[in-house]
C-alpha cells in the first residue's frame, strides 16, 4: 500500500513538472515570518556527528524542556547528517530505521508535543558530506517527504556539488519547500564560497558565511598529508568573527548571516565559551547549540540561558553589531537595540588580562545602518553588566574602569537615563 501511495505522489510531481513546460511556471517565494529574529535551537553535528539515534534525540528534547532552554528561546531541535536510510524505487528518501525505529514522523510528533520543532539535514549535491543520499534531482520529492513528516527546519549543505550553480541549486529547494505546503525554515550551508549574502535574502532565512567552526578560541594548527598538502581544518572562534564582521549590512529580519553553530560546552574554557556566545549575540547570529545537553556543567547552562545576553541577539530591530575599533588585543563592539539602548562589548583576544578606563566620549561614532549615534557628550546612560548581576548599574557620565580577562568579554547594556 505504501508503494502505491508513493507512486501516486511521484506521478503528481512528474505531472507538475510536465505542466510547467506547457504553461508559465509558478513563482515561489520563501516562507515568511519564520525568522524575524535569528533562529535558536540545537543541532546534533558538533558533538555527535553521524552517531545519532532516536533515544539521543528524545533525551535531548526532554532536557531542552527540563533545563528551561525552550523557555529561553531554543525551539528547534535539528538532526544533522546521518539520519538517512536509502531511497526507494520511486526515489523517495527514508530514515535509517535502525537509528530511528519509530520513524521521523513519530519523532516530530514527540517534539511537537513538547513545544519543540524538528529540523532535518540534506545536501544540494549528489551526496551529503558524510556520503549519504543528497537531494540533487530529488528536491521536490524530499520537500514533500519533509512536509509529510512534520519537519520545521532544513539545513541544506554544499558537498558533492561539482559544476552546480549555488544560487540556482538553493532556489530550486526554496521553491520545492514552498510547493510542499508546510512552513519550513530554510538554512543555507554553502560556507560563503559564492558570497550568498549578496543574493540569498529572498531564498533562505540564513546563510553560512564561513567554513565549519571547531571547538577552539585560537587558530587550530594546520596539518599536512604525506605529500605536504594542507589538510582541511576547522576555523576557530576568532577567525570566524573576522570573516563575519564585515557583512553586517546584509543581515536583518528574515535573512541572517550565519557564522556557524555554537561550540559552547565542547571543550573551551568558561571565559572562551562566554566570549564566543556573546559575540554571536552581538553579531545577531543564529544561536544553534551543539553540546551534549544531557551532560553539561552549571557554567555552560548559565552561559546559554543568560536571557539578557540572548535578548541582544533576539532584539527586534534586527541589526548586526559593529566593531568600532580593534587595538591592543581588544575589540570594541556596539549593537543598536530597538528600545533606544545599545549593547556594548569589549572582547580581549589576548593572552593577558587588561584593565582599561572606558572614556565613553571617545567612543563616539555614527552607525551607517541604523543612522544612530550614542551621543555620549549629551546623553547619560545607565550601564548594566550583563554577565555579573552583582555589579550595580553605573553611568556613562564618568570614565568606567574595567578589567577584561584573557579570552573573555565584558558586556553591558547602555540605557538612556531619560
Amino acid at each position: 500500500m505504501k508503494k502505491v501511495f508513493y507512486a501516486v505522489i511521484l506521478f503528481t510531481i512528474v505531472a507538475i513538472a510536465v505542466n510547467a513546460q506547457e504553461r508559465r511556471p509558478a513563482v515561489y517565494t520563501k516562507w515568511e515570518d519564520l525568522a524575524p529574529t535569528p533562529q535558536m535551537g540545537w543541532n546534533s553535528w558538533n558533538k555527535f556527528a553521524t552517531d545519532i539515534n532516536e533515544d539521543l534525540i528524545k533525551a535531548t528534547a526532554d532536557k531542552m524542556v527540563e533545563l528551561g532552554l525552550v523557555d529561553a528561546g531554543y525551539v528547534y531541535l535539528n538532526l544533522d547528517d546521518g539520519w538517512h536510510g536509502e531511497r526507494d524505487q520511486q526515489g523517495f528518501i527514508h530514515e535509517d530505521l535502525q537509528k530511528f525505529p519509530s520513524g521521523i514522523k513519530a519523532l516530530a510528533d514527540y517534539l511537537h508535543g513538547k513545544g519543540l520543532k524538528l529540523g532535518i539535514y540534506s545536501d544540494a549535491g549528489t551526496n551529503t558530506c558524510a556520503c549519504y543520499a543528497g537531494s540533487l534531482g530529488h528536491e521536490y520529492q524530499d520537500a514533500y517527504t519533509y512536509a509529510s513528516w512534520g519537519i520545521d527546519y532544513l539545513k541544506y549543505d554544499w558537498c558533492y556539488t561539482k559544476n552546480l550553480n549555488a544560487k540556482g541549486a538553493y532556489t530550486i529547494m526554496r521553491d520545492a519547500l514552498k510547493w510542499a505546503g508546510r512552513p519550513i525554515l530554510f538554512s543555507m550551508c554553502e560556507w560563503g564560497t559564492a558570497k550568498p549574502w549578496e543574493w540569498a535574502a529572498d531564498i533562505a532565512h540564513s546563510w553560512r558565511t564561513t567554513g565549519d567552526i571547531g571547538a577552539s578560541f585560537l587558530p587550530i594548527p594546520q596539518r599536512y598529508d604525506e605529500e605536504g598538502k594542507p589538510l582541511w581544518r576547522a576555523l576557530c572562534v576568532l577567525e570566524i568573527i573576522e570573516k563575519n564582521e564585515p557583512l553586517r549590512a546584509y543581515a536583518g529580519p528574515e535573512h541572517w548571516n550565519d557564522p556557524d553553530m555554537l561550540e559552547v560546552g565542547n571543550g573551551m574554557s568558561v571565559s572562551e565559551d562566554r566570549a564566543h556566545f556573546t559575540l554571536w549575540c552581538m553579531m545577531a547570529a543564529p544561536l544553534i547549540l551543539g553540546n551534549d545537553l544531557t551532560n553539561m556543567t552549571d557554567e555552560t547552562l548559565a552561559i546559554i540561558t543568560n536571557k539578557e545576553v540572548i535578548a541582544i541577539d533576539q532584539d527586534p530591530l534586527g541589526i548586526q553589531g559593529l566593531r568600532i575599533k580593534k587595538e591592543n588585543d581588544l575589540q570594541y563592539w556596539f549593537k543598536p537595540l530597538a528600545d533606544g539602548a545599545w549593547a556594548f562589548c569589549i572582547l580581549n583576544e589576548g593572552e593577558q588580562a587588561q584593565t582599561v578606563n572606558i572614556e565613553w566620549k571617545d567612543l563616539e561614532f555614527t552607525d551607517e545602518i541604523s543612522g544612530r549615534s550614542p551621543l555620549f557628550a549629551t546623553t547619560v546612560y545607565n550601564v548594566k553588566d550583563l554577565w555579573n548581576d552583582s555589579v550595580k548599574p553605573f553611568t556613562s557620565a564618568k570614565p568606567t574602569k574595567v578589567t577584561i580577562q584573557s579570552h573573555d568579554v565584558i558586556t553591558y547594556k547602555l540605557t538612556p537615563k531619560n
